[in-house]
């Protein structure tokens, strides 16, 4: 598998592309996340971009870097920063190996940084779709990312806890099998079709 920093930073990089088209006449548009506005979308999305970015430096057990916190004046500006900064952390010497805590998956939840760089990919493969999704644009996955998106989306626990208030991902939805992006959707509980 390819290194799965260089697959995170073209997701992430690619969540920009569109994240980059949003007016502030978009932040009030519904999105694939259940009861989210785009600006909802837009300051969870900044948020973990912090709170990964804090893990992958050693702090990320302190819950307050994965506090929601108001959109900034621009948005668009601090998602970009954001996005920059845990690229950054990511391409940290020893990333791989070091232990990250994520307290939003529990208290004490720790993995391995490959592990929870996994996570991030994966979050941000999703989040790019549903801004696209939101401003009604064509999200394509790139080949080279289709795989391991796949391979990801396919080991994330489909039980009771997709329940939860507050959940990652919704209960995964009848397999379609059109496109990687397709199923990578219906895998985390999106519909490939939204908003239909």
């Amino acid at each position: 598998m390819a290194d799965i920093r260089e697959l995170n930073r073209h997701a992430v990089d690619y969540s920009v592309t569109f994240v980059s088209r949003i007016t502030a006449a978009d932040l009030g548009r519904k999105t694939p996340c259940s009861a989210w506005t785009l600006a909802d979308l837009l300051s969870h999305m900044t948020v973990q971009h912090h709170g990964f970015a804090a893990a992958a430096r050693g702090t990320g057990a302190d819950p307050a870097v994965w506090a929601p916190r108001p959109l900034a004046g621009d948005p668009v500006a601090d998602y970009t920063a954001a996005a920059a900064d845990v690229t950054a952390a990511y391409a940290e010497p020893g990333v791989l190996e070091r232990d990250f805590d994520l307290p939003e998956f529990g208290p004490g939840f720790r993995v391995p940084g490959a592990v929870a760089i996994g996570f991030h990919f994966i979050d941000y493969v999703v989040h790019g779709w549903d801004v696209a999704r939101a401003l009604g644009e064509e999200y394509r996955l790139d080949d080279a990312l289709a795989e391991p998106a796949l391979r990801i989306a396919a080991a994330v626990p489909n039980g009771d806890e997709r329940l939860r208030p507050g959940a990652a991902f919704a209960p995964a939805l009848p397999e379609s099998d059109a496109t990687p992006l397709d199923r990578v959707l219906t895998l985390l509980g999106r519909s490939p079709g939204w908003p239909h």
